[in-house]
């Protein structure tokens, strides 16, 4: 029986991280499908996870000749939880791989920076990397509209639009949704947002970038909206939401009257990325000077507030100033 070849399908070495639990399951699960393919998974599949394994067991495990199927995999979870000089039994296995065994690496939230005799290891053996990581910004919508495209229902355009809304900056959920749709309406049922907006629950938290996007269109409705779930679903301290404020006034300051002519001038200025340093330069000439200094004053006066000078909920405060800023950015 030939060994599995060497690819895609059949890696011999997956690394899955990433600093969300759920999202790092669903990683390691679709890794472990995509490896096991049609063979018999009771017989093809050895776990190892939680607080009481070795890793040499593991690597027994991989060492061994598959039994009655073509390969094996070997699935070796919590690996945060090992020290530096517990690895060596893992490193010595990745220099000397298995034609006939996949092994599946998880690295779960809390695991910092890998030992670098991991690292350089996992590169020598040519690991394929899954990053399970929380996407965000552009990155967000992309990978939710994957999730949407392999899941086992049929989302049309107005339920996705629904999920993305919803959900916010909680992507985390949106596994257990679909997995929700699929046993509900069964596999390749085609659901509109009728069907969808019962799964979704409660509405998620949403990046700051929206809050700021919403005060700088001008829309003070919609950005109360952002800040309530920001500081309700997000569960964002009031003075956590001041800095993000106090940056995005702060940036038109620094900018008015720099000499900045460009995005790359901005973006140099400010020590940030070119698209963000092209929006706060294109608010900042329209707002003008006068207006950036009463959003300035606006900030100023709203950080005294939180701190005291008035006898308001902190979430008041808050409110009152996005309004303020929303109503000035007109």
């Amino acid at each position: 029986m030939s060994p599995p070849a060497r690819g895609p399908s059949r890696a011999l070495v997956v690394h899955v991280r990433g600093d969300d639990a759920s999202l790092v399951r669903d990683a390691a699960r679709r890794a472990v499908d995509e490896l096991v393919g049609e063979a018999d998974r009771s017989l093809a599949v050895d776990e190892f996870a939680g607080e009481d394994y070795e890793l040499a067991a593991a690597v027994v495990a991989a060492r061994t000749p598959p039994f009655l199927t073509e390969h094996r995999v070997v699935v070796a979870r919590d690996l945060e939880r090992f020290k530096a000089d517990e690895l060596g039994p893992l490193v010595d296995y990745l220099g000397d791989l298995e034609d006939s065994t996949s092994l599946v690496l998880v690295h779960g939230p809390g695991a910092g920076r890998l030992p670098k005799a991991l690292a350089e290891a996992l590169k020598s053996a040519g690991a394929q990397a899954v990053n399970a990581g929380k996407p965000t910004g552009r990155a967000r919508q992309q990978w939710l509209d994957d999730e949407v495209v392999l899941a086992d229902v049929r989302l049309d355009g107005a339920a996705r639009a629904l999920v993305s809304e919803q959900l916010g900056d909680d992507v985390a959920r949106l596994p257990g949704v679909l997995a929700a749709l699929a046993a509900a309406f069964g596999p390749g049922a085609r659901l509109g947002p009728d069907e969808v907006a019962p799964f979704l629950g409660e509405v998620g938290s949403v990046p700051p970038w929206e809050l700021t996007d919403a005060i700088d269109k001008g829309d003070a409705a919609l950005a109360l909206d952002k800040l309530r779930r920001m500081l309700e679903a997000g569960g964002r301290h009031p003075l956590q939401l001041m800095v993000t404020l106090h940056a995005h006034v702060e940036r038109w300051l620094r900018l008015h009257g720099s000499g900045a002519a460009n995005e790359d001038d901005a973006a140099a200025l400010l020590g940030v990325k070119a698209f963000p340093a092209r929006k706060a330069l294109d608010r900042g000439r329209a707002m003008g000077g006068a207006r950036i200094g009463r959003a300035v004053e606006l900030v100023a006066e709203a950080d005294l507030q939180l701190r005291g000078t008035i006898a308001w909920p902190p979430e008041q405060v808050l409110e009152v100033l996005v309004v303020r800023l929303a109503r000035l950015a007109r």
